[in-house]
């Protein structure tokens, strides 16, 4: 009997680059997902995600428990069996290897043999850490894709799935899995990439959910730590620079104010007497005067 996995119902921005692999107690996918929400279900298998190329924030929720990372080249995602996730929301594009496995990784029987409590061998949900052995289980896992399966995949897979079985019960259980703790602010490269994106984007349409993309946090959590490190909200900050770099082009008396609106992203005259005199308390029109030569 095939293993019952998720994949086509969770994943609904994405689409498969192979022909998945499977086996009775173990299936593989490899996958290109895009931007957005995703659909969150409960988990009837066990899934292990590992990010092969691309970037994207990722924010996600799974029995309660909230996970904000970045899901980058080399950074693993674990989804027990019986997880009610029910948010997964993406800000980029990622090329994914998923490795679908039973509830319990391996037969109560063989736990039993090892000396394992089967009753204690619940996984976490973990992500966005980076586990070079999970890579390069990954790597050899991939490696059956795209291709016709042959007579020793079978033993291949049932000593990998063994290993990697061990691997995350010793590393990533419930009782062993402890989250890398993240600093609750905006770090200053993530900070700068922002604002340098503001500069170079100043006349363009820009959105709060662009400016989290940038800094690959979700709106919501860029938000707050954007308000936290410059004591301005996002909105805040892009119409204050937009106004600044206003003035400046005011006071050089060259531009027309149709063309000042559009060259500092305000979109239309009326909206920008409207903001400046918001912010300034003066007319674009009154500021000029006041910086006649």
């Amino acid at each position: 009997m095939a293993l019952a996995t998720h994949g086509d119902q969770k994943y609904l921005i994405s689409e498969q680059l192979d022909d998945p692999a499977e086996w009775s107690s173990l299936r593989l996918e490899r996958r290109l997902i895009g931007s957005g929400a995703q659909n969150a279900v409960t988990t009837e298998c066990t899934e292990l995600v590992l990010i092969l190329s691309g970037k994207a924030g990722v924010s996600r929720e799974g029995d309660g428990h909230l996970e904000e990372g970045v899901a980058r080249p080399g950074t693993a995602w674990i989804v027990p069996a019986g997880t009610n996730e029910r948010r997964l929301e993406l800000n980029g594009s990622i090329e994914t290897l998923h490795i679908f496995l039973p509830p319990t990784l391996i037969e109560r029987s063989a736990l039993v043999d090892y000396d394992i409590d089967p009753a204690k061998a619940k996984l976490a949900y973990a992500g966005g850490f980076a586990d070079p052995v999970l890579q390069q289980l990954g790597n050899t896992f991939q490696g059956l894709l795209g291709r016709p399966q042959q007579p020793t995949d079978r033993l291949l897979v049932d000593g990998m799935q063994t290993a990697l079985a061990g691997h995350l019960l010793g590393n990533y259980g419930v009782d062993r899995w402890q989250p890398q703790t993240r600093a609750h602010t905006l770090d200053p490269r993530r900070l700068k990439r922002v604002l340098d994106f503001v500069e170079a984007r100043l006349t363009d349409d820009i959105g709060l959910e662009d400016l989290a993309a940038e800094a690959c946090l979700s709106p919501f959590h860029f938000s707050r730590l954007f308000r936290e490190a410059t004591g301005s909200s996002p909105n805040r900050y892009l119409t204050e620079r937009r106004v600044q770099a206003a003035r400046e082009k005011l006071a050089l008396r060259q531009s027309s104010l149709v063309e000042i609106a559009l060259d500092t992203g305000f979109g239309s005259q009326a909206n920008f007497i409207r903001v400046f005199r918001k912010v300034t308390g003066l007319t674009p029109g009154q500021y000029r005067d006041m910086h006649r030569s």
